[in-house]
């Protein structure tokens, strides 16, 4: 494989782990902002119930974006590098 196509490979990998993290925080802020919503509908002035959700969820999408945009896509790489290496070593 030619570095050319193996660089696009690996671009097109990459957008698309960032759109796909768009769409997951397009879906938590629209989710989180109906139940914020409803709260102020329903029980505005009491317990902010909203926040459980809006914690949990928030844990996932920090991880999420941790893998994006903190280099998650480089350790995988490597890690999958690594075991090619071993694997021939192991075969050769």
């Amino acid at each position: 494989m030619t570095d050319d196509v193996e660089l696009h490979r690996l671009a097109v990998r990459r957008a698309d782990m960032r759109l796909a993290f768009r769409s997951h925080l397009m879906a938590y802020v629209v989710v989180n902002a109906g139940l914020v919503a409803i709260y102020f509908m329903t029980s505005f002035g009491h317990y902010f119930w909203p926040i459980w959700p809006m914690l949990g969820w928030g844990i996932g999408l920090s991880a999420h974006a941790a893998t994006v945009y903190m280099d998650g896509e480089g350790i995988r790489d490597r890690m999958i590098q690594e075991e090619i290496e071993k694997l021939r070593r192991t075969r050769g």
